[in-house]
């Protein structure tokens, strides 16, 4: 992965919360490069940490010291405007919960964050329409989240992480909600995002799939990055995937 531009770098990153008099600490300096186009499975058991620092990435959280640049910028050292116009234009999100505004069909919940940006509706819901085109849902546009499956549901949610074509999507557990067949489809998805667009793919999960189809996998134990590893390095621990 050296000859890629890295696209993000987490220099000890930590985070501590307070729980009543107990302080716990999520994240225990983390220091990590992702590069540009790779697919990075960020994998480990509950509680390990691993959607802390998907969160830190994804700048969604903040952390109590250390550094994230992305692409060459400290996220949180930007002005706030600067850090949403990233989240907005940079990086897709995909979460296991699908996050879908429910009262709008797919179209309008892709045709979203186009909008927000600043095009314009007739533009957007053509976008829209061909980005759900492509991840097999153009006979659903028109159908509300209620009427979709639990596989279709993802599917709207990958489309509407493509709407501002990101260079980075986040996956948080993109699979913990489906069935084998159907997260092995959405699987198949996320890696030809990948392949085909180039697209940096990094992902939270417990899903022992993923590693097939990831380039790197990174191991978080106890808010620490316990090893990095290359897929063709990967031995398959089932117990540390336990819930």
């Amino acid at each position: 992965m050296t000859d890629r531009a890295v696209i993000i770098r987490a220099r000890d990153v930590t985070r501590r919360y307070k729980l009543g008099e107990e302080i716990v600490w999520a994240l225990q300096g983390v220091s990590l490069d992702i590069f540009e186009g790779e697919y990075l499975s960020i994998m480990g058991p509950s509680g390990s940490g691993k959607s802390t620092f998907f969160n830190m990435i994804g700048a969604l959280d903040i952390p109590t010291a250390g550094s994230i640049e992305f692409m060459g910028e400290d996220l949180f050292r930007l002005p706030e405007d600067k850090q949403a116009w990233i989240r907005c234009n940079q990086i897709g999100y995909i979460f296991q919960t699908y996050n879908l505004v429910m009262v709008m069909t797919a179209l309008e919940n892709v045709a979203l964050p186009m909008i927000l940006k600043g095009d314009t509706r007739r533009d957007a819901n053509a976008k829209a329409g061909a980005i759900l085109e492509r991840v097999g849902l153009g006979h659903r546009v028109d159908h509300l989240p209620s009427q979709l499956s639990g596989g279709q549901m993802q599917r709207v949610a990958i489309a509407r992480a493509l709407a501002n074509s990101p260079s980075v999507i986040l996956a948080d557990e993109p699979t913990g909600n489906l069935d084998s067949k159907t997260g092995e489809e959405i699987i198949a998805l996320l890696k030809s995002l990948q392949t085909d667009d180039r697209v940096t793919v990094i992902t939270a999960t417990h899903d022992v799939k993923m590693l097939s189809v990831s380039d790197r996998i990174a191991w978080i134990r106890d808010g620490r990055l316990e090893r990095l590893e290359a897929r063709a390095n990967v031995q398959i621990d089932m117990g540390s995937m336990t819930h």
